[in-house]
């Protein structure tokens, strides 16, 4: 009988007895396709023993969906299950289910823009809708959307207050106004009615470091470790919570954990690099390492180039330390960024240019400077003189010399004066 071997599933799968709770499972999804319920617990199972069993699902509709959700699970997997979720969307063209989940593979991938979309057709189609919502309110949280938030947030008291989804979001919503102690006490409640709320538990973790409470920020944390080993943000909360504290050994060893569930995202390389970059440990060939694999994994964030590039300049390799900085030049531009962080990398590069005799590149750079006030315009002036006199005694007296003069003078006036 299908379920009673779901229900003998359940009690090895309390027992720890993970393989004999798996064959009963499989023979269970194989006996009736359409229990879900037993679909989740072998999800349980196949987390626990990293075993894919694909071979010995039956050939049925519902093994999709089972695959799909595995590869949410996984943490490097989930542009594999979006594919698989669009594919059903086209199947199941009305199912919430599907919707939910696409969106989650968005949220996964950190395509916030397009996951937002989703969840907002979402609550438009189903509006009392709660299941999933609470993965909505981390959008709203990280785009800092306080109009949107406040009213999901409303929307689901309305709909049911006892809820733990309807816990987070709220919790979710006085985080983003800084009310910590009451998104803790939001947070708690929500693990009243599910102790098992993984979402609930890492969330309480993050407010306690905004709080600077580390030590319960680590129990949180690893609370929500207990209930999902693959819980990647749970780890990576914890190696943060550790670098707080100045462990960093500790710290790396759980930014270890983060980067083998998920090895494609850039910013547990970027965080096992400053560790190793750390004083405690100063091991820069490593950190270097770690910065070159952040930057291969598309690092958004554009932390790594900056990096390797000033590790490059400490090691006295200046001409790879070029490289990385007029890239990350190029990066800061497309994104039109406007701060130190610009004005240091246009004097690494004017000055590198000029003593290597690529005194046009060094024009252009130290040019730009003077669109940043304070002390950085007055030496780039000095600078600039400096570049275009060079440029006038390596032409060795050439008929251009004196309309570079003038265009000298003229530059550093007209310039000047437009600012």
């Amino acid at each position: 009988d299908a379920f009673l071997l779901y229900l003998q599933g359940l009690v090895l799968l309390d027992k720890e007895r993970k393989s004999e709770a798996k064959e009963a499972l499989l023979l269970s999804v194989r006996s009736y396709p359409c229990n879900w319920a037993a679909w989740q617990a072998l999800q349980e199972v196949q987390d626990a023993d990293g075993c894919a069993a694909e071979g010995s699902l039956p050939d049925h509709w519902m093994s999709n969906f089972f695959a799909a959700a595995v590869c949410l699970e996984n943490g490097d997997e989930n542009e594999r299950g979006l594919e698989e979720y669009t594919r059903l969307q086209h199947l199941f063209p009305k199912s919430e289910y599907v919707l939910a989940q696409a969106a989650t593979a968005h949220y996964n991938l950190r395509q916030f823009d397009e996951a937002q979309d989703l969840f907002e057709s979402l609550h438009r189609r189903s509006p009392h809708r709660i299941e999933s919502m609470d993965t909505y309110s981390n959008i709203l949280y990280v785009k800092e959307a306080y109009a949107g938030l406040s009213h999901l947030a409303h929307s689901a008291i309305l709909t049911d207050k006892y809820k733990p989804e309807t816990c987070c979001i709220i919790g979710n919503y006085y985080s983003l106004r800084t009310q910590h102690e009451k998104a803790v006490a939001y947070f708690r409640r929500a693990l009243k009615l599910n102790r098992n709320y993984l979402s609930a538990w890492t969330l309480m973790g993050h407010e306690y470091v905004e709080m600077k409470n580390p030590e319960a920020a680590i129990e949180a944390y690893r609370r929500a470790v207990d209930i999902n080993p693959r819980d990647y943000r749970a780890w990576y909360g914890l190696g943060q919570t550790y670098e707080v504290l100045r462990m960093p050994y500790y710290a790396l060893y759980y930014f270890r954990q983060a980067t083998k569930l998920r090895p494609g995202d850039a910013r547990f390389w970027c965080a096992m690099g400053q560790c190793y970059e750390s004083e405690e440990l100063n091991m820069q060939d490593a950190a270097l390492q770690c910065y070159k694999n952040a930057e291969s994994k598309g690092d958004r964030e554009g932390i790594a180039l900056a990096k390797i590039a000033d590790l490059y300049r400490k090691r006295g390799d200046y001409e790879a330390a070029y490289t990385y900085n007029k890239r990350n030049i190029e990066r800061l531009d497309a994104d039109g960024v406007c701060n130190a962080d610009v004005v240091q990398t246009l004097m690494f590069l004017t000055q590198h240019c000029k003593g290597t005799g690529r005194l046009g590149e060094s024009e252009v750079y130290c040019s730009r400077l003077l669109d940043y006030g304070g002390n950085h315009r007055e030496d780039a002036k000095s600078l600039l003189k400096e570049i275009r006199l060079l440029r006038i005694h390596s032409e060795e007296g050439g008929g251009g010399g004196g309309n570079a003069e003038s265009d000298e003078d003229d530059g550093g006036m007209s310039m000047s004066e437009s600012d």
